[in-house]
Formats: structure tokens, sequence, C-alpha cells
């Protein structure tokens, strides 16, 4: 049984007196155990995460977060921060701690003459793309509308833009950030360039981001969909994805693997976006649709933000999830054979292996750039392990781990940080690769004493 109080790191708890002269100062909701709203409050995306917060401070703005740092801080409290959507690795919440919840710091504010959106931390990309969309714009993001934008820009960002404009990280022009000492300060190319270096792919190891500028792009219409083979054609469908995408121009961004279809069948499917010339792209796409016998060919032209939602449905909440990943040097036909039959041992129909082709124009920028180290590499494989409340979650988990250990062979060393749950330090590390060095000066810097240790973390020099 949780204990269900607000207590410092060294386990003392934090008088009643305290807690009532914070909400003094405090503009939204503080919501503690016992509070009518604190089971749904507590609760994240990840139903495997169950965690019991001592406090959740539900911020309204700037003021509002540098108030809970501070107050944090004067107490050694342990710090969670929130933002708007999915944290499939659990470190949004914590146990005793303090939750700084920003959640409802929503806002989306595009100045379409200078093609520029400022966004504030709660965002999720639905919502941006919604005020983008107007405008004929669209900031390269995810491939689910309900993730939130602070922790995707923030570890890298990949999704259906990837390979004409870049990560989503690669799009940032600046930062509003409270640091781990309570100060206010704008990280940019210009202002505090170390520090907005190491946000963009460094995840949330350097302060609390309240709002993110980015560099948006004419994108208004795509030409993109599903094409759905049968299972048992996943190896052919597998390795005609991987030749094809070796000379596919930017404008293409394609995913593959083995899923299900909403009534439970395995399949295979390819999701492409097309971002260009539209006639165009049906040139391009044709070798791609036309590849062997498929069951259905749905790709057709549609608004980008019906683009971005395409995949919502195979990450429903309330499901658990156990995520890993790794980028694959070599996707030769012996790791497509692996990945299909460790993709057909899957235990869930809700589960899912899937491969994300890179490249263009994130693989043109150097690996030491940004906090984002994985460039070079082309292929990311996905293992999705997610099932429904009362499974047994010890067998979903143990294939996810499984087909790991099996494809690791193939592996560069590197990992995707938005997919990593809870893994290891030297799956962390390698994570930041060579970057890692130069991401500890930036900690040790602007948060010495590790007061932002829930995030894939980089411990500083103490």
């Amino acid at each position: 049984m949780q204990n269900k109080s607000l207590r410092r790191r060294d386990g003392t708890g934090v008088d009643g007196q305290l807690i009532e002269k914070f909400k003094e100062g405090f503009a939204g909701s503080v919501i503690q155990p016992g509070h009518a709203a604190y089971e749904k409050a507590r609760r994240v995306w990840n139903a495997s995460i169950d965690r019991y917060p001592g406090l959740i401070a539900q911020c309204t703005g700037v003021a509002d977060v540098v108030h809970a740092v501070r107050f944090a801080r004067l107490n050694d409290l342990l710090v969670a921060v929130r933002g708007g959507g999915h944290n499939v690795g659990g470190r949004a919440t914590c146990d005793d701690g303090m939750v700084i919840d920003l959640s409802a710091m929503t806002g989306v504010f595009v100045d379409p003459g200078r093609q520029t959106v400022r966004v504030r931390a709660g965002t999720t990309l639905g919502a941006m793309d919604r005020e983008t969309h107007l405008h004929g714009l669209a900031v390269p993001t995810g491939v689910v509308s309900r993730t939130g934008i602070a922790g995707l820009a923030l570890g890298g960002g990949v999704g259906w833009l990837v390979r004409k404009h870049g990560l989503t990280c690669d799009n940032l022009l600046s930062c509003e950030v409270v640091t781990a000492s309570g100060d206010i300060v704008t990280a940019s190319a210009e202002s505090h360039p170390d520090l907005f270096w190491g946000l963009r792919g460094g995840g949330g190891n350097f302060g609390i981001v309240c709002s993110f500028l980015f560099q948006a792009h004419p994108v208004k219409t795509v030409l993109g969909g599903l094409i759905v083979y049968p299972r048992d054609q996943a190896g052919a469908v597998l390795r005609h994805y991987r030749d094809f995408m070796a000379s596919a121009p930017d404008e293409l961004t394609a995913y593959a693997g083995l899923v299900s279809a909403p009534n439970g069948e395995p399949i295979t499917a390819v999701l492409a976006c097309y971002c260009g010339n539209l006639t165009e792209g049906e040139r391009i796409l044709r070798p791609l649709r036309s590849f062997g016998t498929p069951l259905q060919d749905l790709i057709q032209e549609m608004p980008f933000p019906v683009m971005q939602q395409l995949a919502d449905a195979s990450f429903p909440d309330g499901t658990h999830n156990y995520w890993k990943s790794l980028f694959l040097s070599d996707l030769s036909d012996d790791a497509i054979d692996l990945i299909v039959e460790h993709g057909n041992r899957a235990q869930s129909p809700l589960s899912a292996t899937l491969l994300e082709f890179y490249g263009g124009a994130a693989g043109r920028v150097g690996p030491d750039a940004t906090a984002f180290a994985q460039r070079q590499s082309q292929f990311n494989l996905g293992i999705t392990a997610q099932w429904i409340a009362g499974d047994d979650g010890d067998r979903h988990m143990r294939w996810a781990r499984e087909t790991w250990n099996a494809l690791h062979h193939y592996s560069g060393g590197g990992y995707l940080l938005n997919f990593l749950g809870e893994e290891a330090p030297v799956a962390i590390k390698a994570a930041f690769g060579v970057n890692h060095a130069r991401l500890v000066a930036v900690k040790t810097k602007y948060d010495p004493t590790n007061f932002f240790s829930l995030n894939q973390n980089v411990v500083p020099e103490y």
C-alpha cells in the first residue's frame, strides 16, 4: 500500500502548513492524495505505470512553473515533469514526490509571414496541426496526434516530414526554459547556445521548457495512407520496402511492419506519406503500390492533419505498453527473416514490429550539430508490446525483449531516445552516442545537483 503523502528525498514528510503556503502563490490546481481529482490526475497514458505522487501541481503558466521548482528545491523533493501527451517510460510521474504538470499550458500561435509557430509545452501535435494547417504550414513532428510536443521535440522527434524537413528538434528556433535554480532563460543559437544544443535531442535533463518556437514549412495536402498485405507476404514486402526506399526522394517517408487489422487479423502494412508535388508523387509511389498482391491500397490525397491521425487508433488510451527499439546498421535478408519470425510471435494483436526509414534531411545534419547523435542510422526497429488490463504483462514484455535480443546483432549500438522505457544507464548513454560527454558538461552547468533526474538521465559531474 502506498503511503500517498508528499515526502522529501530522505523520506521525511513535508509539513502541511508549507504546502498550504505553496498553494497561496500558485494559480493552477494543487492536487494531493484524497482530492476528488487525484486518481485521474495521477494517471499517465501508459497504464503499466501506476505511481502515487505526493503533490501534483497543474501549472497555468511560467510563473506557476517557477513557483513549483523553487518550492521543490527548498524542500528537497523528487520532481517529475509532465507534458501534454504520451510518456511510455513513465518518467512523467513518481511516488511520494512532486509532479509539475504542464498539460494545461496549451496554446499555438502562428506567424504566417515568418512561417514560425510558438507552442506552449502542454500542446499536442494534433492541436498544433489544426492551427498551422489554416495557413498551409506544418512543423515536422511525430505520427500520433495525441503525442505531446514537449517530450517529442526534446527527444529528437521523428515523423512524416523527417526526410524532407528533418527532425522536430532540427526545426526548433528557441525555447523558454525554467532552469533547476528557478530562473527563466531563453535558449537559442544566440542566447545560451550550449543549453539550446542540449535541448535538441537531450531530453528533459536541463530544465523545464515552457514554450517552443518552431520553423514551419509549406505543407498542406499530401499523398499518403496504408497499403495492406497478408501476413504471409511479410518477408517479400519488407525486402521490397528496403530496396525501394534506398533511392526514394526526400519528399517520401514510409514505414513498414507487422501489425494487426482492427479485427485482430495479423497483416503486413506499408504506411507512406509524400509531401511534394502530388502528380509527381503518384509516379514515385507507383512501384511501391504495385508490388505483390495487396489486400487494400488506401493511398490517397489528404490534408496533412488527417495523415497525422492515421496511426492514432493503433495506440489507444488505457492500454499497457512496453517499448524497445534499436537502430539497424544492416537490414540484410537475414535480419528481415528474424523480424518476421519474431513479429509473428507477438502475444497481442495490439503489439507491432515496425521499420522506420530515415535518411534524407535528418541524415545530412552532423551528429554533433545537435544533441541527437543517431544521424547516420537509416533504419529504426520499433518493438511495441501493447496489451489490455487483466492480461499477463510478463509474456508481452518477454516477447519484446526476445525480439530485441535477436536483432541486436544487426544494430550499430544506437537507440531512439523517445522509444526508451526503463533501460539501463548504458543504453541511455548509447542513445546519446558521441554527444554524451558534451551533454554531461551542459548538465553540470545548468543542473549540477541533478534536480531533473526523472528522464533519460545524464548524470552531472559532482
